[in-house]
């Protein structure tokens, strides 16, 4: 039998919450986090689900509600709730690094500091190690992969998977929807265009774009003046 306490407490992301106890267990939000003990699947029924969907849903609002106040955006539930610096770190990135919480992440995988990794992106070091420089931006949907099954499957299985490393040295841009497939490495101070597809090594300083991407342009930096000059 299910019996249920209520409770309100204070919570200043999200303005009240509730502490729910089901027997001797008990279930609660903290921070923004919801924290659950171990219970045993045939003691959830539908009034408990409900009651936990209709406060996520509020949290979410609330939530919400404060990005665009403060941020003039919008995000979806897993981006808007988990902070994408924190994330990072539990990752192992470096100092200043962040990853939004709607990316996926695999096997060895090396940050430098600043970099930020967008929305959306894969990052599938489970065939080699992934390394990413400095001050990079890895835009939504990016695909950085360090295997394929392309031989395996067109030979019926007969020929092995491929493998291979990727090296993204430092202070790169590359665009929405690109992706970089294994063995690639790609210099610093590039631009990879978006929709682009990088299969080998690409200089410093260069500008490349298509499918598979091809050099487009340069990088000229003179001081502190910028120019991208392309072909």
């Amino acid at each position: 039998m299910i019996t249920w306490k209520e409770e309100k407490i204070e919570d200043y992301s999200f303005g009240h919450c509730f502490v729910w106890r089901i027997g001797f267990k008990y279930f609660c939000q903290k921070d923004g986090s919801l924290l659950m003990s171990k219970i045993g699947s045939d003691e959830f029924d539908a009034r408990f689900l409900n009651q936990l969907m209709r406060h996520l849903h509020q949290a979410y609002e609330n939530k919400d509600e404060l990005l665009r106040k403060e941020f003039d955006r919008s995000l979806p539930f897993q981006d808007g709730f988990f902070d994408r610096w924190e994330r990072a770190k539990r990752l192992g990135f470096a100092d200043g690094a962040s990853i939004y919480n709607s990316s996926l992440v695999f096997g060895d995988l090396s940050v430098g500091k600043d970099t930020w990794i967008g929305p959306y992106t894969i990052l599938d070091a489970s065939g080699g190690k992934i390394t990413i420089g400095e001050t990079c931006s890895v835009s939504a949907g990016v695909h950085i992969y360090t295997h394929d099954t392309v031989l395996w499957a067109i030979s019926g299985g007969e020929k092995n998977h491929k493998f291979g490393s990727v090296t993204i040295g430092d202070c790169n841009y590359i665009g929405s929807q690109s992706i970089i497939n294994l063995g690639s490495k790609i210099g610093s101070h590039c631009v990879i265009a978006a929709n682009s597809f990088v299969n080998g090594n690409i200089d410093d300083f260069s500008i490349v774009g298509g499918t598979p991407a091809k050099k487009i342009g340069k990088v000229l930096m003179q001081g502190s003046k910028i120019n991208l000059i392309y072909d």
